[in-house]
């Protein structure tokens, strides 16, 4: 019972969460108003959330990466992917060296291995909490394609970079020769794995399909199960489970261009995993909150340990990694755009330095670094404890925290007038896809119309109706594929016709409810008849 009532609380406080971050007057970022909310919990009511780290691992981790990876913009990622690799890689490896070696400067009881595994896990980023920040100021989208690519990808190598310095720390020792094989093997079997899984799920679900019918319900199920079947069958092989779940994620945006599920299920399954998407940040957060003054007391303790007496200094210290993270990240960055535009432009280049700092500055820290930090080990091979986890937890809460208190208030300022390379945005592309989906319709039409109204008396019913229908997508071919007034009249009556058509669901839809309220209509038809408006709503919205 004590487990079931704990879920519902952190589930309502993300609930009040949104709430409270759309009624506060100035643009705070969503996860640090569920920390706060945690952190309420955890002075209101005891819950004691026990966090097992593999548990937490396991629970939280897979369906993040598969949704961020299936929903990344593809074309951005390859358009910047020079960039976004050297970021998502050399950059995680910078700043394990970098930060590791500085904090076990900074803190010598802090032994170097838990120096670099908390590195490691400080490397990722987290566009989630960008876009967070983001959402009253205008990101460029070029600088968003960057973000979200070097984050999906950091994910896997920061992750991965952890768990070799912690089976340093649990063993004592570390063999470069073998970390590379090791290293080697993960990313082959973990990619093998993820495109695997996602690949034979959907063969055998289209099989199942062909045979049995399709049912809405079991497609969301499968897509939910397939990032945890990769993440466990990758584990199983001595892989890497995180990257197998990325690679099922970008898989899966390929594999559904097949388009071989009904057009519902497809909306279902999105409004799901939006749903999952938006729960399993909220809840993270929220845990972090909750767990704060257990992590602050543990931090305090294990500092006194370090011969430190003041707690004042865990304060420092997580300004100082901070700082850190942001200057190799700048360093970092000004020399791979200096590389790639040199090439580009054959030696002249021209710095700038605002972009320079808001790419520093919007490397924020959040969901994949705080489950990859609650996810160390609580106790060594012969059964001591973790060194110093309390105080690595508390720095990356402290240094999480930070970094989006930091680009909130810094990422507004800098990018206010900012001028980037505009990117295409594809309307041209949309247009011819639309011109040509519009004549296939038509194609479609006239074959279906033939062959419905063969032999039947009332061919001239379906010779109308079919006309009338063609002559809907005639327009449309005519309008987008034209050039001019005719062209933007075509578009602007697009748009008047869109508003008119939401307004007449909209007016079905509270109709269907008046005549279930007063007039007894059931509520299966009420559902029925009111599903049936939504999804021609979602579309009109959607466009």
């Amino acid at each position: 019972m004590e487990t079931i009532t704990t879920a519902l609380v952190l589930l309502l406080a993300v609930v009040l969460s949104g709430w409270l971050t759309r009624a506060l007057p100035i643009g705070v970022p969503i996860p640090l108003v569920q920390i706060a909310l945690g952190a309420v919990i955890a002075l209101g009511a005891d819950l004691a959330v026990e966090l097992h780290p593999d548990i937490f691992f396991l629970l939280f981790l897979p369906p993040l990466l598969f949704l961020d990876a299936w929903h990344i913009p593809k074309q951005g990622l390859l358009k910047d992917k020079s960039m976004i690799l050297s970021m998502a890689l050399g950059l995680v490896v910078f700043t394990v060296v970098g930060v590791g070696y500085f904090v076990h400067w900074m803190i010598p009881a802090m032994p170097l291995a838990v120096g670099f595994a908390l590195a490691a896990i400080l490397s990722p980023t987290d566009p989630i909490a960008v876009s967070a920040i983001s959402e009253r100021v205008t990101v460029p989208r070029r600088l968003m394609n960057v973000l979200s690519g070097e984050a999906l990808l950091n994910d896997a190598s920061g992750l991965v970079c952890m768990s070799f310095a912690v089976t340093a720390v649990l063993t004592g020792a570390f063999s470069l020769l073998d970390a590379m094989g090791t290293f080697v093997w993960l990313v082959v079997c973990g990619v093998s794995v993820g495109v695997t899984t996602t690949l034979a799920t959907t063969y055998v679900k289209q099989q199942m399909n062909r045979r049995f019918g399709s049912e809405g319900g079991s497609e969301v199920l499968i897509s939910l199960l397939i990032p945890f079947g990769a993440y466990l069958a990758a584990e199983h092989l001595g892989g890497s489970g995180i990257l197998a779940a990325v690679a099922a994620g970008i898989t899966m945006s390929y594999a559904e261009l097949g388009g071989q599920i009904v057009a519902t299920a497809r909306v279902r399954r999105s409004t799901v995993w939006d749903t999952v998407g938006f729960v399993a940040n909220g809840v993270i957060f929220v845990l972090l909150g909750e767990q704060l003054p257990r992590i602050v007391e543990g931090a305090t303790f294990a500092l006194r340990e370090a011969g430190q007496h003041n707690p004042l200094w865990l304060i420092i210290y997580v300004f100082a990694i901070n700082i850190a993270l942001v200057l190799l990240r700048l360093v970092w960055t000004w020399v791979s755009m200096r590389l790639t535009m040199s090439r580009a432009s054959n030696g002249a280049v021209k710095t700038n330095w605002r972009l320079l700092l808001v790419i520093s500055i919007a490397g924020v820290r959040g969901t994949v670094t705080l489950a990859g930090v609650l996810s160390l080990p609580l106790f060594m091979d012969d059964g001591s404890l973790f060194p110093v986890r309390d105080l690595a937890i508390f720095l990356a809460a402290g240094v999480i925290i930070l970094s989006l208190i930091t680009a909130s208030i810094g990422l507004p300022f800098l990018l206010k007038g900012l001028q980037l390379p505009q990117v295409e945005t594809g309307l041209k592309e949309e247009e011819h896809a639309r011109v040509a989906a519009a004549q296939a319709a038509i194609s479609a039409i006239e074959q279906a119309q033939h062959a419905l109204s063969e032999g039947r008396h009332d061919a001239d019913l379906y010779a109308e109706i079919g006309a009338r229908v063609m002559d809907l997508y005639r327009q449309r071919v005519s309008g987008r594929s034209g050039s001019g007034e005719d062209a933007d009249r075509y578009r602007a009556s697009e748009r008047i016709e869109r508003e008119l058509r939401l307004a007449g669901l909209r007016a079905e839809r509270e109709e269907f409810y008046r005549r279930g309220r007063r007039l007894g209509l059931s509520d299966s038809v009420v559902r029925k008849l009111v599903s049936e408006v939504d999804l021609a709503e979602a579309r009109l919205t959607a466009e």
